[in-house]
Protein backbone atom coordinates (compact mmCIF):
# COMPACT_ATOMS: atom_id res chain seq x y z
CA UNK A 1 0.00 0.00 0.00
CA UNK A 2 1.13 3.58 -0.75
CA UNK A 3 0.44 6.61 -1.67
CA UNK A 4 1.87 8.59 -4.97
CA UNK A 5 5.56 9.82 -4.83
CA UNK A 6 6.42 13.04 -6.33
CA UNK A 7 7.97 17.02 -6.70
CA UNK A 8 6.10 19.70 -5.03
CA UNK A 9 6.65 23.03 -5.28
CA UNK A 10 3.76 24.62 -3.94
CA UNK A 11 4.01 25.78 0.26
CA UNK A 12 1.16 26.02 2.71
CA UNK A 13 0.13 27.58 5.87
CA UNK A 14 -1.02 25.93 8.88
CA UNK A 15 -1.32 25.68 12.81
CA UNK A 16 1.45 24.69 15.16
CA UNK A 17 1.66 20.96 16.23
CA UNK A 18 0.18 19.57 19.28
CA UNK A 19 1.06 16.31 21.02
CA UNK A 20 -2.14 14.09 20.88
CA UNK A 21 -2.47 12.19 23.69
CA UNK A 22 -3.65 15.34 25.53
CA UNK A 23 -6.47 16.16 23.29
CA UNK A 24 -8.69 15.15 26.27
CA UNK A 25 -7.52 17.88 28.35
CA UNK A 26 -10.05 20.75 26.12
CA UNK A 27 -13.01 18.63 28.24
CA UNK A 28 -12.19 21.18 31.59
CA UNK A 29 -11.17 24.21 29.95
CA UNK A 30 -12.92 27.68 31.03
CA UNK A 31 -15.05 29.38 28.29
CA UNK A 32 -12.60 32.41 28.34
CA UNK A 33 -9.40 30.34 27.82
CA UNK A 34 -10.95 28.99 24.52
CA UNK A 35 -12.35 32.44 23.62
CA UNK A 36 -8.46 33.65 23.74
CA UNK A 37 -6.93 30.63 22.00
CA UNK A 38 -9.43 31.19 18.75
CA UNK A 39 -7.65 32.18 15.55
CA UNK A 40 -9.09 33.29 12.10
CA UNK A 41 -7.46 30.06 10.59
CA UNK A 42 -9.52 28.20 13.55
CA UNK A 43 -12.97 29.94 11.77
CA UNK A 44 -12.16 29.35 8.17
CA UNK A 45 -11.70 25.86 8.99
CA UNK A 46 -14.97 25.73 10.81
CA UNK A 47 -16.64 26.33 7.56
CA UNK A 48 -15.39 23.07 6.53
CA UNK A 49 -16.81 18.94 7.51
CA UNK A 50 -13.40 18.03 8.81
CA UNK A 51 -13.45 14.17 9.31
CA UNK A 52 -10.30 11.94 9.27
CA UNK A 53 -10.96 8.43 7.91
CA UNK A 54 -9.66 6.12 10.69
CA UNK A 55 -6.32 3.88 9.66
CA UNK A 56 -8.65 0.69 11.39
CA UNK A 57 -11.03 1.20 8.35
CA UNK A 58 -7.47 0.33 5.81
CA UNK A 59 -6.30 -2.27 8.22
CA UNK A 60 -7.41 -5.95 8.87
CA UNK A 61 -8.96 -6.43 12.33
CA UNK A 62 -6.54 -7.51 14.62
CA UNK A 63 -3.94 -7.35 12.47
CA UNK A 64 -0.88 -6.21 14.42
CA UNK A 65 1.64 -4.97 12.35
CA UNK A 66 1.89 -4.00 9.22
CA UNK A 67 4.89 -3.93 6.48
CA UNK A 68 4.84 -2.28 3.45
CA UNK A 69 8.67 -1.69 2.36
CA UNK A 70 9.43 1.41 3.80
CA UNK A 71 7.82 0.59 7.84
CA UNK A 72 5.51 -0.29 9.66
CA UNK A 73 2.08 0.15 12.01
CA UNK A 74 0.28 -1.62 14.27
CA UNK A 75 -4.02 -1.51 13.73
CA UNK A 76 -6.88 -2.85 15.30
CA UNK A 77 -10.62 -2.66 15.43
CA UNK A 78 -12.98 -2.78 18.81
CA UNK A 79 -15.61 -3.79 15.92
CA UNK A 80 -16.18 -7.92 15.63
CA UNK A 81 -16.62 -9.07 12.79
CA UNK A 82 -15.01 -7.12 10.41
CA UNK A 83 -12.73 -3.76 9.15
CA UNK A 84 -14.98 -1.07 10.16
CA UNK A 85 -15.29 2.93 8.76
CA UNK A 86 -14.32 5.22 11.68
CA UNK A 87 -14.53 8.27 11.31
CA UNK A 88 -12.55 11.03 13.88
CA UNK A 89 -12.52 14.75 13.79
CA UNK A 90 -9.71 17.28 13.51
CA UNK A 91 -7.23 17.63 17.03
CA UNK A 92 -7.92 20.51 18.79
CA UNK A 93 -5.97 23.57 17.75
CA UNK A 94 -3.76 24.49 20.98
CA UNK A 95 -3.60 23.02 24.25
CA UNK A 96 -5.60 25.47 27.05
CA UNK A 97 -4.31 23.76 30.44
CA UNK A 98 -1.99 25.64 32.06
CA UNK A 99 0.43 22.94 33.30
CA UNK A 100 -0.87 21.04 30.13
CA UNK A 101 0.81 24.19 28.35
CA UNK A 102 4.18 23.99 29.98
CA UNK A 103 4.98 20.34 29.02
CA UNK A 104 3.53 21.52 25.24
CA UNK A 105 5.84 23.86 25.10
CA UNK A 106 8.89 21.82 26.67
CA UNK A 107 7.69 18.65 23.57
CA UNK A 108 7.55 21.58 21.35
CA UNK A 109 11.15 22.57 21.54
CA UNK A 110 12.28 18.99 20.82
CA UNK A 111 9.73 18.62 17.82
CA UNK A 112 12.42 19.21 15.30
CA UNK A 113 10.50 18.55 12.27
CA UNK A 114 7.96 20.93 13.66
CA UNK A 115 10.77 23.23 11.95
CA UNK A 116 10.10 21.99 8.17
CA UNK A 117 8.48 24.10 5.77
CA UNK A 118 5.03 22.38 4.70
CA UNK A 119 6.02 21.85 0.88
CA UNK A 120 9.20 19.09 3.01
CA UNK A 121 6.63 17.39 5.32
CA UNK A 122 4.10 16.65 2.04
CA UNK A 123 7.14 15.18 0.01
CA UNK A 124 7.81 13.12 3.32
CA UNK A 125 4.38 12.20 3.26
CA UNK A 126 4.30 11.35 -0.03
CA UNK A 127 6.63 8.18 0.96
CA UNK A 128 3.11 7.00 2.90
CA UNK A 129 0.84 4.16 2.26
CA UNK A 130 -2.82 4.92 2.22
CA UNK A 131 -3.27 3.93 6.26
CA UNK A 132 -0.14 5.65 7.38
CA UNK A 133 -1.46 9.25 5.82
CA UNK A 134 -4.74 8.81 7.59
CA UNK A 135 -2.48 8.09 10.88
CA UNK A 136 -0.51 10.99 10.49
CA UNK A 137 -3.72 13.36 9.55
CA UNK A 138 -5.10 12.69 13.02
CA UNK A 139 -1.84 14.15 15.10
CA UNK A 140 -2.57 17.89 14.67
CA UNK A 141 -4.47 20.24 12.83
CA UNK A 142 -1.34 21.23 10.69
CA UNK A 143 -0.51 17.44 9.50
CA UNK A 144 -4.13 16.84 8.92
CA UNK A 145 -4.07 19.99 6.44
CA UNK A 146 -0.78 18.91 5.01
CA UNK A 147 -2.04 15.20 4.77
CA UNK A 148 -5.21 15.77 2.58
CA UNK A 149 -3.40 17.93 0.43
CA UNK A 150 -4.85 17.14 -2.99
CA UNK A 151 -1.11 16.04 -4.62
CA UNK A 152 -0.94 13.04 -1.87
CA UNK A 153 -3.91 11.31 -3.19
CA UNK A 154 -3.33 11.12 -6.60
CA UNK A 155 -2.92 7.06 -5.79
CA UNK A 156 -4.63 5.00 -3.43
CA UNK A 157 -2.91 1.75 -2.61
CA UNK A 158 -4.76 -1.19 -0.61
CA UNK A 159 -3.91 -4.59 0.15
CA UNK A 160 -5.20 -7.68 2.46
CA UNK A 161 -7.40 -10.21 2.20
CA UNK A 162 -9.72 -9.36 4.61
CA UNK A 163 -9.59 -5.44 3.89
CA UNK A 164 -13.25 -3.78 3.45
CA UNK A 165 -12.13 -2.51 0.53
CA UNK A 166 -15.91 -1.36 -0.79
CA UNK A 167 -16.31 0.41 2.64
CA UNK A 168 -12.67 2.12 2.24
CA UNK A 169 -13.25 3.50 -1.34
CA UNK A 170 -16.39 4.47 -0.46
CA UNK A 171 -15.33 6.66 2.68
CA UNK A 172 -11.74 7.75 0.95
CA UNK A 173 -13.69 8.92 -2.20
CA UNK A 174 -16.19 10.93 -0.21
CA UNK A 175 -13.38 12.47 1.53
CA UNK A 176 -11.61 13.43 -1.47
CA UNK A 177 -14.82 14.62 -3.03
CA UNK A 178 -15.54 17.07 -0.50
CA UNK A 179 -14.31 20.61 -2.34
CA UNK A 180 -15.22 19.47 -5.46
CA UNK A 181 -18.72 17.60 -4.61
CA UNK A 182 -19.71 13.88 -6.28
CA UNK A 183 -15.95 14.29 -8.50
CA UNK A 184 -12.84 13.11 -7.64
CA UNK A 185 -10.52 14.90 -9.76
CA UNK A 186 -7.15 14.53 -8.50
CA UNK A 187 -7.14 10.18 -8.21
CA UNK A 188 -5.22 9.15 -10.88
CA UNK A 189 -4.44 5.98 -9.84
CA UNK A 190 -6.19 2.85 -8.20
CA UNK A 191 -3.97 -0.32 -7.14
CA UNK A 192 -6.43 -2.67 -5.35
CA UNK A 193 -4.47 -6.19 -5.05
CA UNK A 194 -5.28 -9.81 -3.44
CA UNK A 195 -8.07 -8.11 -1.92
CA UNK A 196 -11.02 -10.68 -2.08
CA UNK A 197 -13.88 -8.54 -0.54
CA UNK A 198 -13.22 -5.74 -3.57
CA UNK A 199 -16.91 -6.55 -5.48
CA UNK A 200 -18.51 -4.95 -8.31
CA UNK A 201 -19.85 -2.53 -5.34
CA UNK A 202 -16.31 -1.12 -4.84
CA UNK A 203 -15.73 -0.71 -8.85
CA UNK A 204 -18.83 1.12 -8.98
CA UNK A 205 -17.65 3.70 -6.67
CA UNK A 206 -14.42 4.00 -8.25
CA UNK A 207 -16.39 5.13 -11.91
CA UNK A 208 -18.91 7.06 -10.21
CA UNK A 209 -16.12 9.53 -8.45
CA UNK A 210 -13.15 8.89 -10.59
CA UNK A 211 -13.67 10.42 -13.90
CA UNK A 212 -9.89 10.97 -14.39
CA UNK A 213 -8.86 7.96 -13.38
CA UNK A 214 -5.77 6.01 -15.55
CA UNK A 215 -4.14 3.11 -13.78
CA UNK A 216 -6.48 0.51 -12.26
CA UNK A 217 -5.20 -2.64 -10.90
CA UNK A 218 -7.41 -4.88 -9.24
CA UNK A 219 -5.30 -8.43 -9.62
CA UNK A 220 -5.98 -11.54 -8.00
CA UNK A 221 -9.87 -9.67 -6.57
CA UNK A 222 -11.95 -12.89 -7.52
CA UNK A 223 -15.79 -11.12 -6.71
CA UNK A 224 -15.97 -9.02 -9.89
CA UNK A 225 -16.83 -9.26 -13.13
CA UNK A 226 -17.75 -8.00 -16.12
CA UNK A 227 -20.54 -5.49 -15.81
CA UNK A 228 -18.00 -3.22 -12.94
CA UNK A 229 -15.36 -3.86 -15.51
CA UNK A 230 -17.86 -2.46 -18.01
CA UNK A 231 -18.96 0.70 -15.73
CA UNK A 232 -15.12 1.95 -15.10
CA UNK A 233 -14.13 1.72 -18.60
CA UNK A 234 -17.38 3.62 -19.86
CA UNK A 235 -17.29 6.26 -17.30
CA UNK A 236 -13.48 6.95 -17.27
CA UNK A 237 -12.50 7.74 -20.62
CA UNK A 238 -8.81 8.75 -19.42
CA UNK A 239 -8.14 4.71 -18.39
CA UNK A 240 -5.25 3.51 -20.23
CA UNK A 241 -3.82 0.98 -17.66
CA UNK A 242 -5.97 -2.02 -16.90
CA UNK A 243 -5.00 -4.93 -14.53
CA UNK A 244 -7.32 -7.81 -14.32
CA UNK A 245 -4.74 -10.75 -13.41
CA UNK A 246 -5.89 -13.26 -11.81
CA UNK A 247 -9.85 -12.09 -11.69
CA UNK A 248 -11.32 -15.44 -12.84
CA UNK A 249 -14.82 -13.86 -13.86
CA UNK A 250 -14.07 -11.53 -16.41
CA UNK A 251 -14.54 -12.67 -19.72
CA UNK A 252 -14.53 -9.30 -21.62
CA UNK A 253 -13.74 -5.62 -21.75
CA UNK A 254 -16.23 -3.46 -23.28
CA UNK A 255 -18.54 -0.52 -23.13
CA UNK A 256 -21.78 -0.72 -21.37
CA UNK A 257 -24.76 -1.08 -23.51
CA UNK A 258 -25.59 2.63 -22.66
CA UNK A 259 -22.30 4.08 -23.62
CA UNK A 260 -22.31 1.91 -26.76
CA UNK A 261 -25.47 3.40 -27.67
CA UNK A 262 -24.26 6.79 -27.31
CA UNK A 263 -20.97 7.04 -28.85
CA UNK A 264 -22.25 4.69 -31.77
CA UNK A 265 -20.41 7.17 -34.93
CA UNK A 266 -17.38 6.41 -32.87
CA UNK A 267 -18.52 2.81 -32.26
CA UNK A 268 -14.96 0.45 -31.22
CA UNK A 269 -12.91 3.54 -30.31
CA UNK A 270 -14.05 4.51 -27.00
CA UNK A 271 -11.43 3.11 -24.89
CA UNK A 272 -8.31 4.23 -24.69
CA UNK A 273 -6.83 1.51 -23.01
CA UNK A 274 -3.36 0.76 -23.76
CA UNK A 275 -2.02 -1.46 -20.85
CA UNK A 276 -3.99 -4.45 -20.77
CA UNK A 277 -3.25 -7.24 -18.37
CA UNK A 278 -5.82 -10.61 -18.04
CA UNK A 279 -3.63 -13.25 -17.51
CA UNK A 280 -4.92 -15.64 -15.34
CA UNK A 281 -8.45 -15.01 -16.72
CA UNK A 282 -8.81 -19.14 -17.45
CA UNK A 283 -12.54 -18.47 -18.97
CA UNK A 284 -11.33 -15.83 -21.88
CA UNK A 285 -12.29 -17.50 -25.10
CA UNK A 286 -12.16 -16.18 -28.44
CA UNK A 287 -14.95 -14.36 -28.92
CA UNK A 288 -14.56 -12.06 -26.02
CA UNK A 289 -11.07 -11.26 -27.28
CA UNK A 290 -12.89 -10.41 -30.38
CA UNK A 291 -14.71 -8.01 -28.62
CA UNK A 292 -11.68 -7.04 -26.75
CA UNK A 293 -10.05 -6.07 -29.49
CA UNK A 294 -12.51 -4.26 -31.25
CA UNK A 295 -13.23 -2.08 -28.19
CA UNK A 296 -9.89 -1.37 -27.41
CA UNK A 297 -7.96 -0.88 -30.84
CA UNK A 298 -5.26 1.67 -28.93
CA UNK A 299 -3.51 -0.95 -27.20
CA UNK A 300 0.70 -1.34 -26.81
CA UNK A 301 0.68 -3.74 -24.49
CA UNK A 302 -1.60 -7.07 -23.84
CA UNK A 303 -0.98 -9.93 -21.75
CA UNK A 304 -3.02 -13.20 -22.09
CA UNK A 305 -0.60 -15.37 -19.55
CA UNK A 306 -2.68 -18.91 -19.32
CA UNK A 307 -5.74 -17.89 -21.32
CA UNK A 308 -6.07 -21.71 -21.73
CA UNK A 309 -8.78 -21.50 -24.16
CA UNK A 310 -7.57 -18.40 -26.62
CA UNK A 311 -6.81 -19.71 -29.50
CA UNK A 312 -5.32 -19.11 -32.99
CA UNK A 313 -8.72 -17.93 -34.26
CA UNK A 314 -8.38 -15.12 -31.19
CA UNK A 315 -4.76 -13.99 -31.98
CA UNK A 316 -6.30 -13.09 -36.04
CA UNK A 317 -8.82 -11.07 -34.32
CA UNK A 318 -6.31 -9.14 -32.21
CA UNK A 319 -4.19 -8.82 -35.39
CA UNK A 320 -7.33 -7.14 -37.38
CA UNK A 321 -8.10 -4.44 -35.02
CA UNK A 322 -4.79 -4.01 -32.44
CA UNK A 323 -1.87 -3.17 -35.15
CA UNK A 324 0.23 -0.99 -32.55
CA UNK A 325 0.67 -4.07 -30.23
CA UNK A 326 4.15 -3.85 -29.24
CA UNK A 327 4.79 -6.15 -26.49
CA UNK A 328 2.34 -9.64 -26.32
CA UNK A 329 2.23 -12.73 -23.96
CA UNK A 330 0.46 -16.05 -24.88
CA UNK A 331 2.23 -17.80 -22.88
CA UNK A 332 0.71 -21.32 -21.52
CA UNK A 333 -1.91 -20.90 -24.50
CA UNK A 334 -1.89 -24.62 -25.16
CA UNK A 335 -4.10 -24.04 -28.47
CA UNK A 336 -1.69 -21.71 -29.56
CA UNK A 337 0.49 -23.12 -32.79
CA UNK A 338 2.35 -21.81 -35.75
CA UNK A 339 -0.99 -20.63 -37.54
CA UNK A 340 -1.15 -17.84 -34.38
CA UNK A 341 2.38 -16.94 -34.94
CA UNK A 342 1.47 -16.32 -39.13
CA UNK A 343 -0.84 -13.67 -37.33
CA UNK A 344 1.20 -12.38 -34.92
CA UNK A 345 4.03 -11.56 -37.52
CA UNK A 346 1.87 -9.26 -39.24
CA UNK A 347 2.88 -7.10 -36.12
CA UNK A 348 6.23 -6.78 -37.96
CA UNK A 349 8.18 -4.37 -36.81
CA UNK A 350 6.46 -2.94 -34.26
CA UNK A 351 6.96 -6.11 -32.00
CA UNK A 352 9.65 -6.00 -29.69
CA UNK A 353 8.47 -8.59 -26.97
CA UNK A 354 6.57 -11.83 -27.42
CA UNK A 355 6.02 -14.63 -24.91
CA UNK A 356 5.20 -18.03 -26.28
CA UNK A 357 6.40 -20.24 -23.19
CA UNK A 358 5.27 -23.55 -23.00
CA UNK A 359 3.49 -23.59 -26.45
CA UNK A 360 3.62 -26.77 -27.45
CA UNK A 361 2.18 -26.17 -30.57
CA UNK A 362 4.83 -23.77 -32.28
CA UNK A 363 8.02 -24.92 -34.18
CA UNK A 364 10.53 -23.69 -36.19
CA UNK A 365 7.97 -22.91 -38.91
CA UNK A 366 6.19 -20.01 -36.34
CA UNK A 367 10.10 -19.04 -35.03
CA UNK A 368 10.40 -18.53 -39.13
CA UNK A 369 6.96 -16.16 -39.92
CA UNK A 370 8.69 -14.06 -36.54
CA UNK A 371 11.69 -13.84 -37.53
CA UNK A 372 11.06 -13.20 -41.41
CA UNK A 373 9.16 -10.31 -40.58
CA UNK A 374 9.63 -8.86 -37.12
CA UNK A 375 13.15 -7.73 -37.36
CA UNK A 376 13.05 -5.34 -34.63
CA UNK A 377 12.19 -8.29 -31.98
CA UNK A 378 14.10 -7.42 -28.36
CA UNK A 379 12.73 -9.97 -26.39
CA UNK A 380 11.36 -13.80 -27.22
CA UNK A 381 10.83 -16.91 -24.46
CA UNK A 382 10.27 -19.50 -26.07
CA UNK A 383 10.59 -21.66 -23.19
CA UNK A 384 9.28 -25.04 -23.83
CA UNK A 385 8.90 -25.16 -27.06
CA UNK A 386 10.07 -28.46 -27.21
CA UNK A 387 9.28 -28.08 -31.72
CA UNK A 388 12.04 -25.58 -32.05
CA UNK A 389 15.28 -26.63 -33.17
CA UNK A 390 19.31 -25.37 -34.20
CA UNK A 391 17.48 -24.35 -37.92
CA UNK A 392 14.83 -21.86 -35.37
CA UNK A 393 17.31 -20.31 -33.72
CA UNK A 394 19.37 -20.00 -37.16
CA UNK A 395 16.38 -18.04 -38.84
CA UNK A 396 16.15 -15.80 -35.56
CA UNK A 397 19.67 -14.83 -35.44
CA UNK A 398 20.35 -13.89 -38.84
CA UNK A 399 17.47 -11.68 -38.93
CA UNK A 400 16.62 -10.52 -35.45
CA UNK A 401 20.00 -8.90 -34.74
CA UNK A 402 18.58 -6.47 -32.40
CA UNK A 403 18.03 -9.47 -29.57
CA UNK A 404 18.97 -8.60 -25.74
CA UNK A 405 16.69 -11.22 -23.85
CA UNK A 406 16.02 -15.22 -25.55
CA UNK A 407 15.20 -17.85 -23.34
CA UNK A 408 15.24 -21.64 -25.15
CA UNK A 409 15.31 -23.52 -22.11
CA UNK A 410 13.81 -26.61 -22.29
CA UNK A 411 14.50 -27.11 -25.73
CA UNK A 412 15.76 -29.88 -26.43
CA UNK A 413 16.35 -30.26 -29.91
CA UNK A 414 18.72 -26.86 -29.37
CA UNK A 415 22.70 -27.44 -29.51
CA UNK A 416 26.06 -25.67 -29.96
CA UNK A 417 24.93 -25.03 -33.49
CA UNK A 418 22.24 -22.70 -32.81
CA UNK A 419 24.56 -21.02 -30.19
CA UNK A 420 26.82 -20.32 -32.69
CA UNK A 421 24.28 -18.60 -34.85
CA UNK A 422 23.46 -16.42 -31.73
CA UNK A 423 27.23 -15.55 -30.84
CA UNK A 424 28.28 -14.78 -35.06
CA UNK A 425 24.98 -12.60 -35.19
CA UNK A 426 23.46 -10.95 -31.64
CA UNK A 427 26.04 -9.18 -30.17
CA UNK A 428 23.68 -7.48 -28.56
CA UNK A 429 22.31 -10.52 -26.22
CA UNK A 430 22.84 -9.36 -22.77
CA UNK A 431 20.18 -12.45 -21.04
CA UNK A 432 19.69 -15.86 -22.11
CA UNK A 433 18.45 -18.63 -21.01
CA UNK A 434 19.09 -22.56 -21.40
CA UNK A 435 17.87 -24.01 -18.57
CA UNK A 436 17.51 -28.00 -19.06
CA UNK A 437 18.78 -27.99 -22.90
CA UNK A 438 20.23 -31.03 -23.25
CA UNK A 439 22.23 -30.92 -26.34
CA UNK A 440 24.47 -27.81 -24.74
CA UNK A 441 27.99 -27.86 -24.08
CA UNK A 442 30.50 -25.65 -22.91
CA UNK A 443 31.89 -25.51 -26.62
CA UNK A 444 28.83 -23.67 -27.28
CA UNK A 445 29.13 -21.43 -23.95
CA UNK A 446 32.56 -20.35 -24.96
CA UNK A 447 31.55 -19.19 -28.14
CA UNK A 448 28.28 -17.31 -27.08
CA UNK A 449 31.24 -15.50 -23.87
CA UNK A 450 33.64 -14.95 -26.76
CA UNK A 451 30.80 -12.36 -29.23
CA UNK A 452 28.72 -11.58 -26.34
CA UNK A 453 30.92 -9.30 -24.47
CA UNK A 454 27.79 -7.57 -23.00
CA UNK A 455 26.37 -10.62 -21.19
CA UNK A 456 24.67 -10.13 -18.40
CA UNK A 457 22.81 -12.87 -17.18
CA UNK A 458 22.97 -16.77 -18.24
CA UNK A 459 20.71 -19.78 -16.94
CA UNK A 460 22.57 -23.41 -17.62
CA UNK A 461 21.13 -25.13 -14.54
CA UNK A 462 20.35 -28.74 -15.55
CA UNK A 463 23.03 -28.57 -18.04
CA UNK A 464 26.12 -30.78 -18.46
CA UNK A 465 28.83 -28.15 -18.66
CA UNK A 466 32.27 -28.38 -17.47
CA UNK A 467 33.33 -26.18 -14.79
CA UNK A 468 36.35 -25.08 -17.45
CA UNK A 469 33.30 -23.26 -19.74
CA UNK A 470 31.89 -21.20 -17.11
CA UNK A 471 34.98 -20.17 -15.84
CA UNK A 472 35.77 -19.03 -19.50
CA UNK A 473 32.31 -16.94 -19.77
CA UNK A 474 33.23 -15.19 -16.13
CA UNK A 475 36.49 -14.40 -17.60
CA UNK A 476 35.52 -12.87 -20.83
CA UNK A 477 32.00 -11.40 -19.66
CA UNK A 478 32.66 -10.21 -16.23
CA UNK A 479 29.54 -8.64 -15.59
CA UNK A 480 27.70 -11.83 -16.20
CA UNK A 481 25.78 -13.41 -13.38
CA UNK A 482 25.63 -17.55 -14.14
CA UNK A 483 23.16 -19.49 -12.93
CA UNK A 484 23.81 -23.14 -12.74
CA UNK A 485 23.89 -26.19 -10.88
CA UNK A 486 27.73 -27.36 -10.65
CA UNK A 487 28.87 -27.51 -6.94
CA UNK A 488 32.35 -27.25 -8.23
CA UNK A 489 31.92 -23.34 -9.69
CA UNK A 490 31.37 -20.93 -7.61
Amino acid sequence: MGANNGKYGSEGKGSSSISSDVSSSTDHTPTKALKNVATSEDSDLSMRTLSTPSPALICPQNLHSFQNGRGSSTSSSSITGETVAIVHSPPPTRLTHPLIRLASKHQKEQANIDRLPDQCIIQIFSYLPTNQLCRCARVCRRWYNLAWDPRLWRTIRLTGETLSVDRALKVLTRRLCQDTPNVCLMLETVIVSGCRRLTDRGLYTIAQCCPELRRLEVSNCYNISNEAVFDVVSLCPNLEHLDVSGCSKVTCISLTREASIKLSPMHGKQISIRYLDMTDCFVLEDEGLHTIAAHCTQLTHLYLRRCIRITDEGLRYIMIYCTSIKELSVSDCRFVSDFGMREIAKLESRLRYLSIAHCGRITDVGIRYIAKYCSKLRYLNARGCEGITDHGVEYLAKNCTKLKSLDIGKCPLVSDIGLEFLALNCFNLKRLSLKSCESITGQGLQIVAANCFDLQMLNVQDCEVSVDALRFVKRHCKRCIIEHTNPAFF
